[in-house]
């Protein structure tokens, strides 16, 4: 009844936003709970955690609130300055600027193509591909609207509260074809890279795969609805990637590293510590594997 119903689905989501906000400040935990068991099914175990969202809830939970690198690292300005200090300034993308308030961008001194992006938060993104065209007056209060908002409530990411809500401008990226570049997902534990998602196509219906780092395909990871049938070419410069995967991924227990393919070149895209807010959905095989390569008490460093 309430997915048929507009504004019934309408009022019930905004109890769960309320909800979910109240929640953060009062109890983390108790939404962990909420959404882990909403999310897979089960109930969560913190007390013992076995399987890979598990771990990554009792990291969200335990690690990310305490130590400040993680949210230098979820903040998409500041992890510049860590992918340079550990020595991979080469695959930074061109930075345009950087603004407090939208009404800052100097519109003129910007390129026909660019990507505007809040620090902040996930998915808070304006790609601009004909600066003629673009609304401006629109793209300043969207841009202004994500700037007065703080990101995780909604997933008790409480790390990123802790980030400094700005605006960056960076390099429109594509291939000399025109399209957009390959997006390969370097899921890393203990800084070694053990799985790379690729996703190509990424214009129109975004494909899936998940590849070994000698490039075989591993099958059993997500579920067999969001993987496609055809499985991305192996890129030139992975043994690149992999380099820079490992060096970026060394302080962490686990993080995902996104790095795009330009016409053979490496570009740093985000480091991600909790992926869907750590309820993505694994295979239970996959979740045992990938929950077996994190080891919470550091056995495994």
């Amino acid at each position: 009844m309430i997915k048929n119903n507009k504004v019934i689905k309408k009022i019930y989501e905004k109890i769960i936003e309320i909800r979910n906000y109240i929640l953060t400040i009062v109890s983390p935990k108790t939404l962990n709970k909420i959404l882990y068991e909403a999310s897979q099914g089960k109930k969560l175990n913190l007390k013992d955690p076995k399987l890979f969202n598990e771990k990554l809830m009792y990291l969200k939970l335990n690690d990310y609130e305490k130590n400040e690198l993680y949210a230098k690292c979820t903040d998409k300005y500041e992890v510049r300055n860590f992918v340079e200090k550990n020595g991979c300034a080469e695959i930074l993308n061109t930075l345009y600027g950087v603004y407090e308030n939208a009404n800052e961008i100097k519109w003129e001194e910007l390129p026909q193509k660019f990507v505007l992006k809040a620090t902040h938060g996930c998915g808070w993104n304006i790609i601009c591909t004909d600066k003629e065209k673009l609304d401006k007056e629109e793209t300043i209060k969207q841009l202004n609207k994500w700037i007065s908002k703080v990101y995780g409530y909604q997933s008790a990411e409480t790390h990123y509260f802790k980030i400094k809500p700005r605006i960056i401008c960076e390099k429109y990226l594509e291939t000399d074809q025109g399209v957009l570049p390959n997006d390969y997902k370097f899921f890393c534990f203990h800084g070694e890279p053990k799985l790379i998602e690729t996703c190509t196509d990424r214009a129109n219906k975004v494909q899936l795969n998940f590849m070994d780092l000698n490039w075989n395909k591993v099958d059993n990871i997500y579920p067999d609805k969001y993987i496609s049938k055809t499985t991305a070419s192996r890129p030139d410069n992975l043994g690149d990637m992999v380099e820079y995967a490992r060096k970026l991924s060394k302080p962490f227990k686990f993080v995902r590293v996104d790095l795009y393919n330009v016409n053979g070149n490496t570009v740093f895209g985000e480091l991600t510590f909790t992926p869907a807010g750590c309820t993505q959905e694994f295979t239970e095989e996959a979740s045992k594997i990938l929950g077996d390569w994190i080891c919470l008490d550091n056995s495994c460093s």
